[in-house]
Order: structure tokens, then C-alpha cells, then sequence
């Protein structure tokens, strides 16, 4: 099916409010800086609070890594909640072999923290800040979902709280035969959340997976562009995307990457590029190696092969329109236009 243009289209009481007012809920790493820094500069969004997860890097440093973001934002007073330090079961997996072991690439030195750090836990927060305006804030999910996960079993009916739900996980319908997937982090991190997020009661859900954010790239021309920029948002966007290559040349031979969190933020405040998407329930499977979120059906539409859990419905993402988020993500990192 074609996604609907605007994701309130079902939701007659949802405020009618050009700007979303977003709570992103973070692990830090370089991609969801981009993400947070894009979401600071776009006129129709604003950064109602930031949760912090472990899973690029460990929850402290995901922290002062928010602390920066903001510091170069100008917006150091944005609400700040220290969440999760590992999964619902299980130990952490933390991607620093990708990100750098402070998340950012190593590239500072100076520790930095919130100014207004909540005195809640991140699961706290999210579902306080739901039940105190429902309809009202915007859930920008772009790491692993266990704070999420920890308030569902505060709040059972925390995602119809929030106008929507967006989240960078999962891994789109089943692809065809011989398709290579990519890792889907934020789910593999931990599965026992997510089966909670897929399962739960809802508004609505738009699950933006690797399927799409890995053919979303920013190349070579857009980091010049960043460079050339010669100002603030530039300059640190540039340094942190030349990290992220640092990793991501190795899998194309060039120095690109995909804009992962970026995309999902993009798709919360432009609905409009989402250009086809699916709807069914969404199930966490592994075979031994890999844990992913798949909607349960195949690339043709055709049954899976077990029988599946029973869910709500999921908009899942099958399609984008690059071109427009593109230019729009590079033109607001550089610092010279408003998204």
C-alpha cells in the first residue's frame, strides 16, 4: 500500500499542530547525533525531551554525548533522562568498534553533562510526559527498546499516549531469496522489549528498518558539503560523519554511510516521503544468529512458514523518497538552511 500522508490520518482527536513536539529516546552514537541535530534545525519540530539508552555506546556516555549535541544546537536546556544500561534480559551489546568507545568517534575529550537532567529514569519520564498530555508529544524510538520496554510494564498503554510512534529497528517484510539483510541493531540489542513495543496497544506505530535506512546514503559529496559549510553544524557533522566512514568504508569502498536515524526523524516530521509502506502485525524472530523484527510476511505478500503471534497492526516502511531527505538532512547539518 502507498502510506498515508500524514501519520494522524487515523486519529480524529490528535491535535492539529504543524510543529511535532518530540521526545527522542537515544543511544547516542554518531548517526543519532546527526538525527538530533537535524530534528534541532527543522522548523516543524521541536525537541520536547531526550531519553538516554545504552547500545552504540554505554547510557553515561550516550549522556554526554546529548550534553554536545545540545551544546551545539543551542538548546542545552532541553529535559534529559538517564535511562537503561542493558537489555530486560542479558548482557549489553555495545557497538563501539563502530561508533568509537565514547559514541562519537573519540574525537573529544572533555566530559560534558545535561544541564537538566531529570531526576526520573528514562522510562519514568517517557511515561510521565505521556499521561501528562495525551495526543500531544511525538516518540522518536532510534535505539535499542528497553526503556520503552521498562514503561510498558509501568504504563500497558503507553504507545496510545503519544500522537505517534516512529522508531529506526526492524527489518521490513521478509526480503526475496538470496537477499543479504543488514544487522538490525536496535532490536538484536533486545528482543524481549521490542516483542513488548510490537505487541502493545497503540495509536499508531511506524517502524522505519534497516531495510530502507541502509539504501539512504550520505556520500562523499554530502560530507564536502558539510566541510565547505564553514560553520558550527558543519564543522562537527563533517567530523563525526568522517568517523562513521571510518567503519562504513569497509562494507562499499567508499567513504559513505547510511543516514539510519536520520531517516526515521525525517519520516516523523515529513510523513509525506514515505512513499510506499505495509501494514500487518510485526513479530521478533532469529535463526540462531540474528534477532530481528520482520513483518510477517514475505516480499510478495505470501504467508511465513510458522505460525506467527498475533499483533496490531505496524506501518512498516518499504520506500522513501531520498532525494527530498537528502537534500534537506545536508542542507540543516550544514547549518545553512532550515528544514
Amino acid at each position: 500500500m502507498t502510506a498515508p500522508s500524514d501519520a494522524t490520518a487515523r486519529d480524529d482527536a490528535a491535535p492539529v499542530d504543524s510543529v511535532r513536539h518530540i521526545i527522542v529516546d537515544t543511544d547516542t552514537g554518531i548517526d543519532d547525533a546527526l538525527a538530533l541535530l537535524y530534528l534541532a534545525g527543522s522548523a516543524n519540530a521541536e525537541i520536547s525531551a531526550i531519553t538516554s539508552v545504552y547500545g552504540n555506546t554505554p547510557v553515561d556516555a550516550a549522556l554526554t554525548n546529548i550534553a554536545r549535541v545540545l551544546e551545539v544546537a543551542g538548546l542545552p536546556d532541553v529535559l534529559v533522562a538517564r535511562g537503561a544500561d542493558g537489555p530486560l534480559n542479558g548482557d549489553p551489546r555495545i557497538a563501539g568498534h563502530v561508533h568509537g568507545a565514547d559514541g562519537l568517534g573519540d574525537l573529544w575529550s572533555t566530559p560534558l553533562s545535561p544541564r537538566n537532567l531529570s531526576p526520573l529514569s528514562s522510562a519514568e519520564l517517557l511515561v510521565q510526559l505521556g499521561r501528562s498530555r495525551p495526543g500531544y508529544y511525538d516518540l522518536l524510538p532510534i535505539g535499542p527498546l528497553t526503556n520503552l520496554g521498562l514503561a510498558l510494564q509501568i504504563e500497558p498503554d503507553l504507545l496510545t499516549l503519544f500522537r505517534s510512534v516512529v522508531l529506526m529497528g526492524g527489518s521490513g517484510p521478509f526480503p526475496p531469496l538470496g537477499t543479504v539483510q543488514m544487522v538490525d541493531a536496535n532490536i538484536h540489542n533486545d528482543a524481549d522489549a521490542a516483542a513488548l513495543v510490537f505487541a502493545a496497544p497503540r495509536r499508531r506505530l511506524v517502524m522505519v528498518g534497516v531495510n530502507v535506512t541502509a539504501g539512504t546514503i550520505v556520500d562523499e559529496t554530502a560530507v564536502a558539503t558539510l566541510h565547505d559549510a564553514g560553520t558550527p553544524w558543519g564543522t562537527f557533522s563533517a567530523a563525526i560523519l568522517e568517523a562513521y566512514m571510518d567503519f562504513y568504508q569497509y562494507s562499499w569502498g567508499r567513504r559513505v554511510s547510511p543516514a539510519h536515524d536520520g531517516l526515521a526523524a525525517a519520516l516523523l516530521i515529513h510523513p509525506e516521503w514515505i512513499t510506499a509502506a505495509l501494514e500487518g502485525p510485526v513479530n521478533i524472530t532469529t535463526d540462531g544468529y540474528a534477532i530481528r523484527a520482520h513483518l510477517v510476511r514475505t516480499h510478495d505478500g505470501a504467508p511465513v512458514s510458522w505460525p506467527t503471534t498475533d499483533a496490531p497492526d505496524t506501518v512498516v516502511v518499504v520506500d522513501v523518497d531520498r532525494a527530498s531527505f537528502l537534500t534537506d538532512f545536508v542542507g540543516v547539518l550544514s547549518g545553512t538552511s532550515a528544514g
